[in-house]
């Protein structure tokens, strides 16, 4: 589902140009899930906003079903953040205006597949039947990750990007949130690489590697 080739990216600093991938190589099955780790600042969110089309890489290519993604338009990939991903974020960016309801519904509805029904199933799965017209602030960290999980499953897209999704969390809380995400995911189909630098939530995943130097490397034996 998703084949990364040979990506390159470097950012221009005061000091000089600093490179973050230098070839990164990564596959992703579809319906599989990966846990990407590594050390603060070795490029795992960078290398999740070139997959989500938020940047661009210097060289190498990203490829979503055999097509490619890194010559599209901005439009194009525009298209692809609506329709192809969900988005899970440490800091959960949900919109403070609206309540967890229409939290929920927003991607959906932006890429054009708004399901009531399916909607109110994840409401349930996830615990938030009785908050549904609560916002953001009135809610605990664990209950807004979980709208925002909901959020980025309520379209029900091909990938799942998730970039340290419980960091903020405690961890029975961050135990609870994974194994909730994990089954829906399973439930919609998706492919998911996840962030984290927690080896113990790692292995709940199919796969794990490691970002070191750049590059992506095995997880080392423990």
């Amino acid at each position: 589902m998703l084949v990364i080739e040979q990506l390159r990216k470097s950012y221009t600093t005061a000091q000089g140009l600093l490179p973050v991938l230098q070839g990164v190589d990564l596959y992703l099955a579809r319906g599989s899930s990966l846990a990407l780790m590594g050390e603060s600042g070795s490029g795992k969110s960078t290398l999740l906003h070139l997959v989500a089309g938020l940047d661009r890489a210097d060289s190498g290519r990203i490829l979503i079903d055999d097509q490619p993604l890194d010559n599209r338009s901005e439009p194009a990939l525009a298209r692809w953040r609506r329709e192809g991903i969900g988005l899970v974020f440490q800091q959960y960016n949900l919109i403070s205006s609206l309540d967890v309801g229409a939290n929920l519904a927003f991607q959906a509805r932006l890429a054009g597949r708004h399901d009531p029904p399916w909607v109110a199933y994840l409401a349930g799965r996830l615990g938030l039947l009785d908050v549904l017209q609560r916002y953001p602030e009135q809610l605990s960290g664990g209950q807004q990750q979980r709208v925002a999980i909901g959020r980025a499953l309520a379209g029900r897209p091909a990938l799942l990007l998730a970039d340290e999704p419980t960091g903020s969390l405690d961890e029975a809380s961050s135990d609870a949130v994974l194994s909730l995400m994990l089954q829906l995911v399973g439930e919609v189909g998706s492919s998911l690489l996840m962030v984290t630098h927690s080896h113990r939530l790692a292995a709940h995943l199919q796969q794990r590697c490691v970002l070191q130097a750049g590059r992506v490397q095995p997880e080392p034996r423990r």
